[in-house]
């Protein structure tokens, strides 16, 4: 019987020949990564100590300052230096600080290879799922027994096959992809499995798109968001990280077994928002017409890659933010934000009356830069819109793409990006 691409990585990662949905393996862990918020300060650190024993292999061990940085106040401050501290402490070569968010930094520095176990102590590790790795989130407790061993145990889960077929309407993007699904499957469709997504369209999307996928599979529970190893795959690492080895064997066996499956016709697909306060509460964008806005934050880990810019700079250049609109503009990593500095993607940004930011986790999770205020409304390209996640408990974010989210800048109101596109056709 074969195997989907979970089973496939799992399965060499355990040193077996195969594994089947359900069972309990111990596998070695390829990179392990953590943040500033849930890494070394909370248990971490003082696990290995009590334990006394050394961090396993610290060449596959990632830190990147991101959520905290730069701190907004002492704690904060301390937190960053606590983790940075420790790093060099373990002699951990591989640490980051304003360098961006960690799930970018991780596969702009080449941490994520197709076919490996990546664990990191933030839940959109499932980012890296787009590249083909086996990539998820843990528990701080995990992470130590990470440290200690090099290994982890896991249920292998079963799998959701879902298939995207056809070409995309113009003015819809991969956040509306991922949106249109996590509405079918539902906030927590997905726990403990693996959402695979197939077809025409995905194998037609840059990584950039494919990322975006991998990143939001979490918000419908998913312990992976795997995508197959393709020409795409392949010329992305070359182009990127000089890697010329084929991994064509990650893909999934044509007898896999599936879980579920999905199917869904690209055509079909109009812009997506998801509404207040759940990421499944989805709905088209022309249902919200005339809701008024008074953020529009683009960036993240979700939302910040150089495709997403580059695309809100091609709508918003020429054309202004609608008075009384704030709008924050955040570079998914450093280097991102290098490449849109140089590309003059900046200009066409600012020149529209967007914010630039630094490449930092704050505005997200609304622990700096950003915030919104009680009543406000934020239409945000991020992954969660939780009760209160970026400032008051009053507030409201809606979740969309980057031209949705560029098109309601410019009007006020949450808009549908395919009205501008169809007037510069006209």
């Amino acid at each position: 019987m074969g195997m989907t691409i979970s089973e496939k990585i799992l399965a060499r990662a355990a040193g077996q020949d195969s594994v089947k949905a359900g069972e309990i393996i111990w596998v070695q862990v390829d990179k392990a990564m953590m943040d500033d918020i849930l890494g070394p300060r909370v248990e971490i650190a003082d696990n290995l100590k009590k334990q006394n024993r050394p961090v396993w292999d610290p060449e596959k061990v990632v830190i990147v300052s991101d959520h905290y940085t730069p701190p907004a106040n002492i704690k904060q401050a301390n937190i960053v230096k606590f983790t940075r501290d420790w790093a060099k402490d373990n002699h951990i070569d591989n640490y980051y600080e304003f360098a961006g968010p960690c799930h970018q930094v991780m596969v702009d520095k080449g941490h994520a290879i197709p076919g490996t176990v990546v664990v990191g102590t933030d839940s959109h590790t499932t980012t890296y799922g787009a590249l083909g790795c086996f990539s998820t989130g843990i528990g701080s407790t995990e992470m130590s027994g990470v440290l200690m061993t090099g290994k982890i145990w896991l249920k292998v889960p079963q799998s959701i096959h879902i298939l995207w077929e056809g070409d995309l309407r113009e003015g819809v993007m991969a956040k509306d992809v991922s949106l249109r699904t996590i509405k079918e499957l539902g906030h927590a469709g997905a726990t403990y499995k693996a959402m695979e997504y197939d077809g025409s369209t995905i194998r037609s999307m840059i990584m950039d798109e494919r990322l975006c996928l991998s990143n939001m599979a979490v918000e419908a529970g998913a312990k992976v968001g795997m995508i197959g190893y393709d020409h795409v795959t392949a010329e992305y690492l070359e182009g990127q990280h000089g890697i010329t080895d084929r991994f064509d064997w990650i893909n999934a066996d044509t007898d896999a077994v599936y879980e579920r499956r999905l199917r869904f016709r690209a055509e079909d697909l109009v812009p997506q928002v998801a509404c207040p306060h759940e990421v499944d509460n989805v709905t088209d964008v022309e249902k919200l017409e005339k809701t008024k806005v008074d953020q529009v934050y683009i960036g993240s880990c979700t939302g910040g890659r150089y495709h997403d810019l580059k695309m809100a700079a091609m709508f918003l250049k020429g054309r202004k933010v609608a008075s009384g609109i704030r709008v924050l503009v955040s570079p998914a990593s450093r280097d991102i934000y290098n490449q849109c500095l140089r590309d003059g993607i900046f200009n066409d940004l600012a020149g529209a009356g967007c914010t630039i930011l630094g490449s930092t986790c704050g505005a997200c999770l609304g622990v700096h830069s950003g915030n919104i205020g009680d009543n406000e409304v934020c239409v945000a390209t991020t992954n969660r819109n939780f009760l209160g996640r970026m400032g008051s408990k009053t507030s409201g974010v809606y979740l969309a793409s980057p031209l949705t989210a560029a098109a309601s800048a410019i009007t006020g109101y949450i808009t549908d990006p395919r009205e501008f596109l169809q007037e510069e056709r006209a």
